[in-house]
């Protein structure tokens, strides 16, 4: 999926009034700051988690152990809020009645092909704090290269997602990751943070 050929594009943009929100909502929140001041703050806030849920989804991280090395399993897939393609590990929502663990297990067939086992996830984590109320698990789902089921992985894809499967070596990932940026990808926050942690790792012989 090639940036410069990507045939999809913004057809427009207008406010979305919220009873019209399908999967989320903007809001408006009154709080009092430490001072007892009153002040407002405009955040989004998902729709979609069920009620016997603590988060609105999951994200996966999966190595893939190569023959060259081990290898960051990845997605590229067009985002109509950026109008670019994203890079980005995989994940999506959980559904009404999953575990943490089943979710991941679940998202990352569905969206990669590959079967894995989950390791138990992370505590609740926020995409982004100031601007909306999006929380998820970082679940670790180990894939076993070697079993038949992964020999030729088959995505199961609704008709609105249009995704390539991809992977980086993990001890180059920073460096891949600048380059596809050049060439005009949009790369996910979560797939940088793994990237400098092995940069990290690296520079304090972790």
């Amino acid at each position: 999926m090639d940036p410069k050929n990507c045939k999809a594009r913004v057809i427009s943009r207008e406010p979305l009034d919220s009873k019209d929100a399908e999967w989320k909502r903007l809001v408006k929140t009154v709080y009092a700051d430490p001072n007892g001041v009153q002040r407002t703050w405009e955040s989004a806030e998902m729709q979609t988690r069920p009620a016997d849920a603590v988060v609105d989804g999951v994200s996966i991280v999966s190595i893939l152990q190569k023959a060259t090395g081990p290898e960051l399993l990845l997605l590229k897939q067009y985002r109509p809020a950026l109008d670019k393609i994203a890079i980005e590990i995989p994940g999506g929502l959980i559904d009404a009645g999953e575990t943490i663990e089943q979710c991941a297990v679940r998202e990352l067939r569905e969206e990669t092909g590959y079967v894995g086992v989950a390791e138990k996830g992370s505590g609740v984590l926020f995409n982004s704090p100031g601007f909306s109320s999006n929380s998820f698990n970082l679940v670790h789902v180990q894939v076993d290269m070697s079993a038949p089921e992964n020999q030729n992985p088959r995505p199961d894809w609704d008709e609105a997602e249009f995704i390539e499967v991809i992977s980086l070596p993990v001890d180059s990932l920073a460096a891949e990751l600048k380059i596809l940026e050049t060439e005009g990808y949009a790369v996910e926050t979560r797939v940088v943070a793994i990237a400098e942690g092995v940069e990290l790792a690296k520079k304090w012989k972790l």
